[in-house]
């Protein structure tokens, strides 16, 4: 319980100074990673492509029609902001990254509108 509280003592300080990302946004990688890691049977590091598929999966099945407006909502509008939220995490101490991890990993991964907004046209949407 201890460690919950941590990690959001964390990300309430982060938000002070950066206000970029709603608060939720930092909870919502975190599980996305566990998410990630599940599907992909790994206990460790998953790289920026793994990562971002799993969050598009994640996204879609825990806000389903309303997740561009949800992650919106969050600030999020393209993959290179969840590559800035997971940096942010890292360097507050809250994720471990690799030597070759970087910030570009996250860049223009897949486009928000040809992933999130089909859901709205009611096609089917490959998850991870």
């Amino acid at each position: 319980m201890e460690e919950k509280k941590n990690f959001y003592k964390v990300i309430e300080e982060i938000c002070v100074h950066d206000s970029r990302y709603h608060p939720d946004a930092y909870e919502f990688v975190m599980q996305a990673l566990h998410f990630t890691q599940t599907k992909l049977k790994k206990d460790t590091h998953v790289t920026g492509k793994e990562l971002l598929e799993g969050i598009k999966g994640f996204v879609i099945q825990q806000y389903g029609v309303m997740a561009k407006t949800v992650l919106s909502h969050w600030g999020i509008t393209s993959t290179l902001d969840f590559g800035t939220i997971v940096f942010i995490m890292v360097n507050a101490g809250l994720l471990a990254k690799t030597e070759t991890d970087c910030l570009d990993d996250f860049k223009d991964v897949y486009d928000f509108e040809a992933e999130f907004g089909n859901i709205l046209k009611g096609q089917v949407i490959k998850g991870i």
